[in-house]
């Protein structure tokens, strides 16, 4: 983690530096500040960062996709007879997780349009979602699994 502030502080410093002080120049000096690390610690056991960084990117372009396709959903089922809606409760179980990486999960599911994180089991292997419109359960828990709580395990640990 200290790589990743160390990121932050040269992005600050860049921009300070260059003129203005603009989301623009901290970005473009977060960009910088990233690659001079890659090349000052290529040779160390800091590399993971760089796979973090990916990963991170990786998971917020997701997300804007997923965002995106559900929000293009519950606009078809908003425009359709109610008589067409199935909502529903659906129980998906959970890997073990802890604290944190559940927040996040449940809140990027809450997040998404057309599902809320209700709640959670008792032993915590169990995460109950509702469903604004839902066609095949088994295709819903698949999607969750093989989604959010895959790329959300793989970004926190």
């Amino acid at each position: 983690m200290t790589t990743f502030v160390w990121n932050i502080l040269l992005a600050f410093i860049w921009a300070l530096t260059v003129g203005p002080f603009t989301p623009a120049n901290v970005m473009v000096g977060f960009l910088l500040g990233y690659a001079a690390l890659a090349i000052a610690w290529r040779d160390t056991d800091r590399v993971s960062y760089g796979r973090k960084v990916g990963q991170v990117l990786r998971f917020s372009l997701y997300v804007l996709w997923e965002l995106l396709k559900a929000n293009i959903v519950v606009a078809r089922h908003t425009l359709a007879p109610l008589s067409t809606m199935r909502p529903a409760i659906v129980a998906v179980p959970l890997e073990p997780m802890n604290d944190i990486e559940l927040t996040v999960l449940m809140n990027f599911i809450t997040l998404t349009p057309g599902t809320l994180s209700l709640n959670v089991s008792a032993d915590r292997r169990t995460l109950f979602i509702h469903f604004m419109h839902i066609d095949d359960e088994a295709a819903s828990i698949r999607d969750v699994k093989n989604g959010f709580e895959r790329r959300v395990m793989e970004l926190l640990r």
